[in-house]
């Protein structure tokens, strides 16, 4: 194949059409080499020049077409375009992001984020064995959670109308990717158009020319037979998976998932999964059966099907934005009324409340018979838990939206004037401050001799105990979560959509987990699992090590809120009102209870019963 050359900015190809390594396209992307051929152009791997002191890598979708008809070119554009369209108004970890799109010449490009790893089919090929139930099902489950954001994009659902192994890629971090959008599809009830897709993975409608969201659901389908049974549809005659039933080639796979699958596979579309979440809900209690069966453990997995109903409940006069505080027998309820209220833990007697001039946000900490909390007046308090009794106040310069942490003798908390205060617990005699580049709203955070803490300008701090600083990490946005600590990796949210696991020595990231939207959530961390909720309304359980995705859950808002873990069971708050209770390893939701206001604060759990506060006003005692 002859050379490429660059002549007047333009590149020059041989007749087979493939730029040749070096080429620059736009004077900013180069050339490194072709990733795939399809039968209207390549994919390449290339080099961002923008950015000389790093290899930036990205992909370059290249669109050709050699019809001679017109009206075939013309739709050829029109798809390409259709592609980067979408994927431009697009915000999700497992869909590429696009960066760029030109033409040149008669060429079209498409400048998307290079995804390193191998696709589906690539790793089906390789497989000697059997990829396990449980691998394939975390697989199926992710791509749900993809397919139920596309079916849910405002202001009209995206088909993606070819799903298939080739299609979805498992990146270096084995999280899911789901690639080319060539023939994704802007639905519209009862708009028919030209069958499209792939044989063997396409639903039956979508041979009449009819695109909706249960037809993604049939091909997802169509692709887990595939993975776990390893036979290839294409081969086979349309539609005949009930024929050839997963355990003709793999008897392995358990009961519950063959019929989980065989559901999605329906002729008829009315007897499918209704929604790509409901698909992953019944994908995830397959696996919570199995696990109660003893086959993936020991742990038996019940769901709570009647009506959960709180123990007690506690009014306030305004909203309660802030964690309840549970100890000594008592819980300690923050409000937006500007009172911090003690309440009996057994039954929710009302035992003192103490009144500040401004509304509380905080959680408070209770330690050494004080309660230490602060306030939008702009001043610390610490009062008797028995009493409510002052003991000390400390005055700052801005509003105080974050949480004390007690440790070493000293209370430290952030304000709203870029400060972080260490007060003596005792005494309320201040320390000491440090200045931060923006106003500190989260918890700051004392482990293996470092404070941590965060500011709204996107910085992350680490002190030693002497206040030197040890080192600092910029987000592009906002730090509103507070910062956790497991086996030296420090683990925060930004409102940059990004999760973020810094090393504790260097504060360089060991990795980064980018959701659909902004992280106020604070994380909570079981097992070597983390987890934490995204404003895109997602509840996220990550591997700490790596960052691979173990399980996600779409809620009906966002999720600012901290999540609690007890005995499996997670608990976390949602803007929707809800409480929900997830089996924390799986995502399975067990129960969940409505309140009549967004819930913003952290479940507190004692002695059997969790404690949440509501912006309905009420604090509720509600049993696990």
């Amino acid at each position: 194949m002859a050379e490429t050359q660059q002549i007047s900015g333009k590149p020059q190809v041989s007749y087979e059409g493939l730029l040749s390594a070096g080429v620059q396209l736009q004077d900013r992307y180069k050339i490194l080499g072709v990733i795939g051929i399809g039968g209207m152009g390549a994919v390449y791997k290339a080099q961002d020049l923008r950015f000389p002191g790093v290899l930036r890598l990205c992909a370059v979708k290249e669109m050709i077409s050699t019809a001679s008809d017109p009206q075939v070119r013309q739709m050829v554009v029109r798809n390409f375009e259709r592609e980067a369209s979408i994927l431009a108004t697009l915000g999700h970890p497992a869909i590429p992001q696009v960066y760029d799109y030109f033409t040149e010449g008669s060429r079209c490009y498409l400048v998307l984020e290079f995804v390193t790893g191998k696709d589906l089919e690539a790793r089906l090929a390789e497989a000697e064995g059997f990829f396990s139930e449980g691998l394939v099902a975390d697989w199926a489950i992710q791509l749900c959670e993809v397919l139920s954001y596309l079916h849910n994009h405002k202001p009209r659902p995206i088909i993606f109308r070819d799903l298939k192994p080739s299609n979805i890629m498992l990146d270096d971090h084995n999280r899911i990717r789901l690639v080319d959008f060539g023939i994704a599809k802007l639905f519209q009830s009862g708009e028919k158009g030209t069958m499209i897709g792939t044989e063997g993975y396409s639903p039956p409608e979508q041979y009449r020319g009819i695109a909706e969201p249960r037809g993604d659901i049939y091909a997802l389908g169509a692709t887990v037979h595939h993975l776990l049974s390893k036979q290839d549809p294409r081969l086979e005659p349309p539609f005949s998976f009930h024929e050839r039933p997963i355990h003709r080639t793999n008897p392995t796979v358990s009961r519950e998932l063959v019929e989980v699958i065989d559901k999605a596979l329906e002729y008829d579309i009315n007897k499918r999964w209704g929604s790509a979440e409901e698909f992953r809900r019944a994908l995830a209690a397959s696996l919570s059966i199995k696990i109660g069966g003893g086959s993936l453990g020991d742990k038996t997995t019940t769901f709570d099907t009647g009506v959960v109903k709180p123990l007690w409940k506690f009014a306030c006069e305004d909203e309660i934005r802030g964690s309840v505080t549970v100890a000594d027998g008592m819980v300690f309820v923050p409000s937006y009324d500007h009172n911090v209220y003690a309440l009996a833990e057994d039954n929710g007697k009302f035992v003192w409340k103490y009144p500040t001039e401004g509304g509380i946000a905080c959680k408070p900490w209770v330690s050494e018979g004080m309660v230490v909390f602060g306030s939008i007046d702009k001043a610390v308090y610490a009062v008797d838990a028995k009493t409510g009794r002052l003991l000390w106040t400390v005055p700052t310069q801005g509003r105080i939206f974050s949480s004390p942490y007690g440790e070493l003798g000293h209370i430290f908390i952030g304000s709203d004037d870029r400060q972080i205060y260490a007060i003596h617990q005792i005494s309320g005699r201040r320390a000491w401050t440090y200045a931060a580049d923006g106003e500190i709203r989260s918890r700051p955070l004392v482990a293996e001799n470092l404070i941590l803490f965060a500011c709204q300008l996107g910085a992350v701090y680490a002190l030693g105990l002497n206040r030197e600083q040890r080192w600092r990490f910029r987000a592009r946005r906002a730090f509103l979560a507070s910062p956790v600590m497991h086996n030296g990796l420090v683990f925060i949210g930004s409102l940059d959509n990004h999760f973020y696991a810094l090393d504790a020595r260097s504060g360089w990231a060991a990795w980064k987990y980018r959701s659909g939207g902004s992280i106020v959530s604070t994380a909570e961390i079981w097992k070597n699992i983390v987890f934490f909720g995204s404003g895109d309304g997602s509840v996220y359980a990550l591997d700490t090590d790596d960052g691979r995705i173990a399980w996600r859950y779409q809620t009906e808002n966002q999720i600012t809120g901290a999540a609690s873990v007890a005995e499996g069971n997670l608990y976390i708050g949602g803007v929707d009102g809800n409480l929900y209770c997830f089996d924390a390893l799986t995502g399975a939701v067990r129960w969940r209870y409505q309140t009549d206001g967004p819930i913003t604060g952290a479940p507190q759990i004692a002695d059997g019963v969790v404690y949440i506060g509501s912006a309905d006003h009420y604090v509720y005692a509600i049993p696990m």
